[in-house]
């Protein structure tokens, strides 16, 4: 049961998340969603919370990038319809599963992403020229990242770098088109719930917010290797925490 004094606690997990994300154009979404399922928030609520909270974040995060010239607008245009559509579809399909049951599902998707950020940290070297479809990319990212309450960067930016994207360029893209999907997101679940969880998501939101313009400017000063190894550890152990509980 969340308490009033948690709201500190989800201020720094925001703010955390927002460091991590904004540097990395990844991480917002699937830790905010572990540390709430760890909480035991049912797994819909959780996304729509994260989601409601990542309209300002993003946004916030959105105009720091463009301010740090980290933005190419032609991967911003691409993405964002494909995106859009695949997170409403995304966000309705969630809210009509039981939440018991797709707990341990959303849980084990996390603990998959944690592993894929840290095997990115351990396996990191120079990014090849792979090539991707933007338009079904975008779609992908945008469905997963409603339907497991993140996602949408380590798909997405993972994706760009290794089609040989620049890594700013990539990050600040991904971002900024991240807060018309997340709009189109947050839209959807409270259509359909017509509630979020306001504590949960006032505190990720200010942490959030209070966090982009630092998280721009670490975008060009973080570690990037060490950053991703952490974070991909911390979402690992959340999320094998859930599991086991969802499965006991």
């Amino acid at each position: 049961m969340l308490m009033g004094s948690d709201i500190l606690t989800f201020v720094l997990v925001g703010f955390l998340a927002q460091v991590v994300d904004g540097a990395l154009g990844m991480g917002y979404g699937v830790i905010s969603t572990s540390f709430l399922l760890s909480f035991g928030v049912p797994p819909a609520m959780a996304s729509a919370s994260v989601h409601t909270a990542e309209v300002f974040v993003t946004g916030a995060s959105g105009i720091a990038h463009l301010g740090n010239g980290n933005v190419e607008r032609r991967l911003v245009l691409r993405l964002v319809i494909p995106g859009v559509i695949g997170g409403v579809l995304g966000a309705y399909i969630l809210t009509e599963m039981p939440g018991e049951k797709i707990r341990s599902v959303i849980a084990g998707y996390l603990l998959v992403m944690g592993a894929v950020i840290l095997r990115r940290a351990l396996t990191w070297r120079a990014p090849k020229s792979v090539p991707v479809r933007l338009a079904p990319l975008g779609f992908v990212g945008g469905f997963l990242d409603s339907v497991g309450g993140g996602g949408w960067g380590p798909i997405v930016t993972s994706a760009l770098l290794a089609q040989g994207q620049a890594p700013r360029s990539a990050i600040g893209s991904v971002s900024l088109t991240e807060f018309f999907v997340t709009v189109a997101q947050a839209v959807t679940f409270f259509a359909v719930l017509r509630w979020v969880h306001w504590q949960v998501a006032t505190g990720l939101l200010v942490g959030g917010v209070l966090a982009a313009p630092l998280a721009a400017y670490a975008c060009r000063r973080l570690p990037a290797r060490l950053v991703m190894g952490l974070v991909g550890a911390l979402i690992l152990v959340l999320s094998l925490r859930t599991v086991v509980q969802a499965l006991r």
